[in-house]
């Protein structure tokens, strides 16, 4: 049960989260204020 528990801290440790960032998109769901210019 403990090996279990700290697989999945670890796991969750590990992962990281996705990191949101304002910012308004262009018609083509780019962003073009934002450097580098990328797309979604």
């Amino acid at each position: 049960m403990k090996k279990s528990l700290g697989l999945l801290f670890i796991a969750l440790i590990m992962s990281s989260p996705a990191i949101a960032h304002s910012g308004g998109t262009d018609k083509n769901g780019c962003h073009a204020g934002s450097k580098p210019y990328h797309c979604h």
